[in-house]
């Protein structure tokens, strides 16, 4: 019994010295409100034109459209793994997918990036 009460002092006592480390993780999950907000008359054509297949829930022209969107940056807010979903926005020019998407949640909560995840902008409609 001794060895039991023992074993869960020392778990309280971790759990303790490891409450520091997960509040610290907070600084990374991004509060929505210092995103900025882009109408979409203001983003690019081609991303008005995905944004209108989103919508409509496709079809999408690149393959990889729809995949989860995974947040490893934290620009976006905290959400559990599998809520945002990403699809390209054409660059003209680009040989490949290019740099510029769009990442929804629950539509209409979708966000645009221009370059690759680094920041974003919350889209009104």
């Amino acid at each position: 019994m001794q060895l039991r009460t023992q074993a869960r002092w020392w778990l309280f006592v971790g759990l303790l010295l490891c409450l520091p480390f997960a509040q610290a993780r907070g600084h990374h999950s991004h509060d929505d409100a210092a995103i900025s907000i882009v109408s979409l008359s203001g983003l690019p054509v081609e991303a008005r034109d995905t944004f209108r297949l989103i919508k409509q829930g496709g079809p999408f022209p690149y393959s990889r459209d729809g995949i989860v969107f995974g947040n490893r940056e934290h620009q976006l807010p905290q959400q559990p793994r599998g809520y945002y979903h990403e699809y390209t926005v054409k660059t003209p020019g680009a040989h490949n997918r290019g740099a510029r998407r769009i990442v929804c949640g629950i539509v209409p909560e979708c966000y645009y990036t221009g370059d690759h995840y680094q920041t974003f902008q919350r889209i009104r409609e």
